[in-house]
């Protein structure tokens, strides 16, 4: 392209066609992580793709982002009203839609390195196409395959030849790539997708307008960012979160992800430093009656950095708290690569004044992934690093599963986790935290997440560290295998200890007289709730510790409608409800806003009947569903 640089469209399809007559129709297409990605490009894209067998359209990407969907009759009542809520203007990205359909064209495919966790599982063409890689290596293996091409979701400061434009949300793996692409021979494009709402971020992330070859903007007609509602938490994930806020060190630094248990423990540390004899208290609850050694209770006299690959809303939170306030070398109060967030937390970073938001950095993955590059700088950043990650299932020995199953399809993806692993030992005075709740439901039935094994595993026993659950904190770094296997028995759910004990004996990897502690029996969901009693009283633990988008009849559904869908997971526990809910009566009637809130006020029809039955059956319930 000849032009001055970058050139100006209000069209997508403009765009796209630009991007096909430059590369020849040949585009390998590298789309951002999450909340980047300029759908509207992508879109038109692929639609000249699809239309246009000669085109040959490669898409590496990661995390595509889509709106909930649902399965059942009951689950459309309750979530297409939110979707239409909370997802009105969202551009969806049509390879997604196609991919689910079954009918991407020949010419088109998508490759991913990290999913929408469990949304993936039952599309043949996304378990066959994910491309399993660290976090920092995704860059690498594009460029491999001959990317050509970014398109990215920017914003904009300033305007003609003053423009600057931000990466954003993802400067994660686009950082890392324009270098090497700029020495590389070929033909390379760099296409922005400006949109208003999205925070301009400084430092790294902007870029000079002439560093874009094509831009679509068009003011006041983008498309609404996605936003990601706030999940609830509940006493187990809060159980967690305190257990896990007395390991992190005053001083010291620290990365956590999103979800239920990022806000666990980001409430419990902010409950930490506000009220730190109340966070003593009921850590000591926890833990049968006394803090353990070294687990650490009080205020945040120094504040903590961060370094964690996603900026999530939780780190708003300890900064507004004011735990989040130590500077790393250059100024910044965290390092990070890419965000994604609710609505309120993308508002939050546009009404920063610059010089704030400035304290907040984004940066390639390879600086905060990885040690290598400025490393004496950045260990003296990353003191007594505490990492906390999630996984789905951890064995006795200390394998952790986080990313797939053991028939070898893929939940979610690597991502990070292994790279922070990494880094809690090659750190001084760091650590790595794996959190998990200690049982799932399954079939209607509770199932242990600690396991004596399974086929499949994320993090080997050989960086084994700490493992957190509800019922405490299990240090295995460095201990033999007898005693990891006595550690994680003291943190398992006592309906499941005894079997767990068996598989170790069998095997002889624990002598015949080997027990759970006593206090172990007590680890049951019972025991978190009275634990966590003098907090509840106080405010806190609550199930929205940073507020939601949904209304209070939907906060009451969403026990109710988990109750229902456990209590009919087999055709014989759904009898049962049914039979129920039918003979019970009048247990409906307390809970009209609830039922007008799925439609089934009125209802028309036996099946209607039926329904509103069942939800006002769950609703009287679920109150103290765990």
């Amino acid at each position: 392209m000849t032009e001055t640089r970058p050139v100006i469209l209000s069209s997508a399809d403009a765009v796209a066609d630009r991007i096909v007559e430059a590369l020849e129709g040949r585009i390998v297409l590298g789309l951002p992580l999450g909340l980047g990605k300029a759908n509207r490009i992508a879109n038109a894209l692929y639609r000249r793709a699809a239309a246009d067998p000669a085109i040959r359209l490669d898409i590496y990407t990661a995390l595509t982002l889509e709106p909930p969907s649902w399965s059942s009759d009951l689950e459309c009542r309750f979530v297409e009203p939110l979707v239409q809520r909370l997802f009105a203007g969202y551009e969806r990205l049509d390879y997604a839609a196609a991919l689910r359909a079954g009918d991407m064209p020949d010419n088109v495919t998508v490759s991913e390195f990290f999913l929408l966790a469990g949304k993936w599982l039952s599309v043949p063409e996304a378990q066959q196409a994910y491309m399993s890689a660290n976090y920092t290596h995704a860059a690498g293996y594009m460029l491999d395959r001959g990317i050509n091409c970014i398109t990215q979701l920017v914003s904009q400061a300033g305007e003609g030849a003053d423009a600057r434009y931000s990466l954003s949300c993802n400067t994660d793996i686009t950082l890392d790539l324009l270098p090497v692409v700029n020495r590389r021979e070929g033909r390379f494009l760099m296409v922005g997708e400006t949109n208003a709402a999205l925070p301009f971020m400084g430092g790294e992330a902007a870029l000079p307008a002439d560093r874009f070859d094509l831009v679509l903007h068009t003011p006041g007609e983008e498309p609404a960012l996605f936003a990601t509602p706030k999940e609830p938490v509940s006493s187990a994930d809060h159980a967690i979160g305190i257990h896990a806020a007395s390991l992190v060190k005053d001083g010291g630094t620290l990365q956590i992800g999103i979800g239920s248990l990022g806000d666990a423990v980001t409430a419990a540390l902010i409950l930490r430093h506000e009220e730190p004899a109340l966070f003593a208290e009921v850590l000591a609850r926890l833990c049968h009656g006394t803090v353990p050694e070294g687990r650490e209770t009080g205020r945040f006299e120094t504040g903590l950095y961060a370094a964690s690959e996603m900026f999530v809303d939780g780190f708003a939170e300890l900064y507004r708290a004011g735990i989040l306030r130590r500077k790393a070398a250059d100024g910044a109060l965290l390092h990070s690569g890419f965000f994604l967030g609710s609505a309120g937390f993308y508002q939050f970073l546009r009404e920063l004044p610059e010089e704030e938001r400035d304290l907040f950095q984004m940066r390639g993955i390879s600086f905060v992934n990885e040690l290598y590059g400025n490393e004496a700088r950045k260990r003296a950043d990353r003191t007594d690093a505490r990492f906390v990650n999630t996984a789905m299932m951890a064995t006795l020995t200390g394998d952790v599963v986080s990313d797939g199953l053991d028939d070898g399809r893929v939940v979610s993806g690597v991502g990070g986790q292994y790279n922070f692993v990494a880094q809690a030992f090659a750190l001084e005075g760091a650590r790595s935290i794996i959190t998990l709740n200690a049982t799932r439901r399954a079939k209607g039935k509770r199932v242990s997440r600690l396991l004596w094994s399974y086929g499949h595993t994320t993090i080997p026993r050989h960086l084994r560290d700490m493992v957190v659950t509800e019922y405490g904190v299990a240090d295995l770094r460095g201990r033999s295998d007898r005693d990891c296997i006595a550690a994680m028995l003291a943190i398992a759910d006592a309906a499941f200890q005894d079997e767990l004990l068996s598989r170790a004996r069998d095997v002889g990897k624990v002598e015949p007289g080997l027990h759970p502690p006593d206090a172990a029996k007590r680890n049951i969901a019972a025991t978190i709730e009275a634990a966590l009693e003098p907090a509840r009283e106080s405010g806190w633990c609550r199930t929205f510790p940073f507020g939601t988008d949904f209304t209070p009849e939907e906060q009451r559904l969403l026990p109710a409608l988990a109750w229902l869908r456990d209590n009919t997971a087999t055709k014989g526990a759904m009898a049962a409800t049914v039979w129920s809910a039918l003979t019970s009566g009048g247990e409906e009637q307390r809970h009209e806003r609830e039922l007008a809130r799925m439609g089934l006020e009125i209802p028309s029809g036996w099946r209607e009947r039926i329904a509103r039955r069942l939800v006002g059956h769950a609703l009287a319930q679920s109150s103290a569903y765990v």
